[in-house]
């Protein structure tokens, strides 16, 4: 049976801690699962926190516009998640940021459809913003994080613990 794709995507807060909650529910079921993080680098909360391996492919600054390091960073990171794949066979792997990743044009679509048709019985979390019609169409769930009011709109800043 082929796994299953769910996609957390949208303006709104949560797709990260969304997948990660997911993630935490199956290992707790002795699952084997592995988290790929795009566009990230550094040792936030979550991090410290997740009881499964976690992988990062970005720089530690945000990325407006891309450099060759950030493109080279997610060719990386999509091979990497390949291997896993391929070697682990694990319950679930959590692409986290590769619809923004995709939407940058750091990861081109055709090689996000092939890694979704390649998984096999490893079910797929993919996060972020602005999921591609084509990846909305292959998952078998898709959830959409609408921000209706956020206190980033009044001037607050990222809160530790809440955003990181």
């Amino acid at each position: 049976m082929k796994g299953k794709v769910l996609v957390f995507t949208g303006d709104g807060k949560g797709k990260t801690t969304a997948a990660i909650g997911t993630g935490c529910r199956a290992h707790g079921h002795g699952k084997k699962v592995f988290m790929v993080q795009f566009l990230k680098k550094g040792e936030y909360g979550e991090i410290k926190a997740i009881p499964f391996p976690v992988y990062q492919f970005g720089r530690e600054e945000f990325v407006i516009k891309p450099s060759e390091e950030d493109y080279k960073l997610a060719r990386e990171g999509m091979d990497f998640a390949r291997e896993l794949i391929k070697k682990e066979k694990p319950f679930l792997l959590i692409l986290d940021e590769l619809n923004v990743a995709i939407s940058m044009g750091l990861v081109n679509i055709d090689d996000a459809m092939r890694l979704i048709e390649e998984r096999g019985e490893t079910n797929l979390i993919i996060t972020g913003r602005n999921a591609h019609e084509r990846i909305i169409n292959a998952a078998d769930l898709v959830t959409e994080m609408r921000n209706v009011k956020h206190y980033f709109d009044s001037g607050t800043n990222a809160i530790e613990g809440l955003e990181y």
